[in-house]
């Protein structure tokens, strides 16, 4: 008999305590468990597994997780194979997130769109962020699962942190710090800190921090730096990085740019 088809994909991150896998298959799992804290999404078909609950569907597009230490198996359910992720966080790395280590989840599997857009997001920064991108998706994921899925009761505090310092310390635009200096300056947990910079200001940190490098790179290409200086100069991981931010943020590219700061010096 020929093995049922089965493909997994590793996905690292910046944080040695966190990964992910991307799961495409056919296997029935045996009954196991993990040390880890874990949460994801269905991708397609369904799946069946047997969790602390007792026996729990899930289908695409909904949220799957476990505790540390959660027996649980799995197989296909309604289809001949089921693709799913899952990111798997170490118990340290979840308890500083939580503020406390015995923080339980509390469904296996569940509807939650919020949750969902937010698993993509972490799995996105995952592969192509840069510390502190990735780090605010996974506070930001983590922290809607706290906040709705967990034993954890989350009391909201009135005061917004010091955020000016938070701004301060962004306002070079170069080297990004990591979250948890940002979350020291400002005198609040990660994700209060996320919450309330959005709400402030509209963006997180790091998407304050990538406008700030654009619009200083923006400044030095109109001052005649050229493209690859000017991206190194500013924090970008390299010219083609600077231009997709160019895009995203102005609409044009950081040659248009230069063309267009060009021709006006020649009229002047």
């Amino acid at each position: 008999m020929s093995a049922a088809p089965h493909r997994c994909r590793v996905i690292a991150s910046p944080d040695a305590g966190v990964y992910a896998t991307e799961v495409d298959s056919a296997r029935h799992y045996a009954r196991h468990w993990h040390t880890t804290y874990g949460f994801g999404l269905i991708a397609r078909g369904a799946h069946r597994s047997a969790s602390p609950q007792g026996a729990v569907d899930a289908f695409e597009g909904d949220i799957v997780c476990m505790n540390p230490g959660d027996v649980h198996d799995g197989r296909p359910l309604g289809g001949p194979s089921r693709r799913w992720f899952t990111v798997y966080i170490e118990p340290g790395v979840f308890g500083g997130i939580a503020g406390r280590s015995d923080v339980a989840f509390t469904k296996a599997a569940f509807g939650d769109a919020r949750v969902r857009r937010a698993v993509g997001a972490l799995l996105h920064a995952m592969e192509h962020g840069e510390s502190l991108a990735f780090e605010e998706a996974l506070v930001a994921a983590c922290g809607l699962m706290l906040r709705g899925h967990s034993t954890l009761v989350v009391r909201d505090e009135e005061a917004d942190g010091d955020l000016e310092r938070v701004r301060e310390r962004l306002a070079d635009g170069t080297e990004a710090p990591s979250l948890d200096e940002l979350a020291a300056l400002s005198g609040l947990g990660k994700f209060q800190l996320l919450r309330r910079f959005r709400r402030r200001f509209g963006v997180t940190p790091h998407d304050w921090l990538v406008q700030r490098r654009a619009e200083r790179a923006r400044a030095l290409i109109r001052e005649g730096v050229a493209l690859g200086d000017a991206a190194a100069a500013c924090g970008f991981a390299d010219q083609s990085h600077m231009t997709r931010v160019f895009v995203q943020r102005f609409g044009f590219t950081p040659g248009a740019w230069r063309a267009g700061a060009i021709s006006f010096k020649t009229r002047a």
